[in-house]
């Protein structure tokens, strides 16, 4: 692994993803961008949905929760931040509340929203049409490599199964 996760969980979830699953999701971005040269730092903080609101309005000037936020060290003097990825704070009733609506196997929603928000990250975003199009063929390639489907495809468009339990 290429990225050591320090995992928080203050939402109101028990049954949420694993470590060693975010662990897993995240170094498939690393390793989808050629970036395993060195051993990262992340730190994800999974939150209830008052948070989420909070974060999104302090930070985007957006109402309500949202399913990942993303946020870079950009304080932190370049010479000590070489392996510090930066912060997603994941919400996860959203998380899960999305993946019943769009029928899709709560554990491929984490994997997708947890590559989404490393995406942001590693310096993607999807503000305009050619963005939004690169970031979602990297979501795509990446879930795809490890088992799960496409993230954009209805569910009514092709079966799913939920691939891999969370650990």
């Amino acid at each position: 692994m290429s990225v050591i996760v320090d995992l928080m969980n203050v939402s109101d979830e028990s049954a949420v993803p694993s470590q060693s699953n975010f662990e897993l999701w995240s170094d498939a971005v690393l390793q989808e961008l050629n970036q395993t040269e060195q051993a990262f730092e992340l730190g994800i903080r999974l939150v209830a949905e008052n948070e989420s609101a909070e974060l999104n309005q302090n930070f985007r000037n957006k109402q309500g929760s949202t399913n990942v936020l993303s946020f870079t060290y950009t304080d932190i003097p370049a010479e000590t931040q070489h392996n510090l990825l930066g912060d997603l704070a994941i919400c996860s009733q959203v998380v899960i509340r999305e993946a019943k609506e769009q029928q899709k196997a709560v554990t491929a929603h984490w994997a997708h929203m947890t590559i989404h928000g490393m995406l942001h990250l590693m310096g993607h975003d999807h503000q305009h049409d050619t963005e939004a199009d690169t970031m979602e063929k990297l979501e795509s390639s990446i879930l795809a490599k490890l088992g799960y489907p496409h993230p954009y495809t209805h569910p009514s468009d092709e079966q799913q199964e939920d691939k891999g339990k969370l650990a």
